[in-house]
């Protein structure tokens, strides 16, 4: 289970950890629905729960583990290794204010639309990234434009 825990999270994992299947589009249906953005929201609280405990429980192992080495090697190595955690856990919060400012764009029906060019997002990248703000074509052009 642990090793689980530092794997990177697949859209798949957020999907069932959320439990909820791939959304099922309609015919005819309108996009961003109340059923499509109460299927985001689920994805995204169990999400943002998952981190959270993810979070507690670092700083609870952290403080069981803090030992007072004699040995100013097992010192340095102990005090490395939670700054790796603490690293990551500062990446976790940043995710988690995205998290909730994805959560306020779903009740303000402003989720789903590319806030470059305002077109569709679509269900199934929303679902491989609940917190993208940006189409597949803008993501791509940004990438290009920072990679210059």
């Amino acid at each position: 289970m642990q090793k689980q825990t530092k794997r990177k999270i697949s859209s798949l994992s957020i999907l069932s950890m959320a439990g909820v299947n791939p959304y099922e589009e309609k015919q005819n249906e309108k996009y961003m629905n109340d059923a499509q953005l109460i299927h985001f929201t689920r994805i995204l609280k169990a999400w943002h729960n998952q981190l959270e405990n993810e979070i507690k429980r670092t700083t609870s192992n952290m403080q069981s583990k803090a030992t007072n080495f004699p040995d100013p090697i097992d010192r340095a190595a102990q005090e490395e290794e939670f700054n790796l955690v603490l690293r990551h856990r500062a990446r976790e919060r940043k995710l988690i204010k995205k998290i909730e400012s994805t959560l306020h764009k779903i009740k303000e029906k402003k989720f789903g639309f590319c806030e470059s060019c305002d077109i569709k997002i679509g269900i199934r990248r929303l679902e491989a990234r609940p917190t993208t703000n940006l189409c597949i074509d803008c993501k791509t052009l940004a990438e290009i434009r920072k990679n210059k």
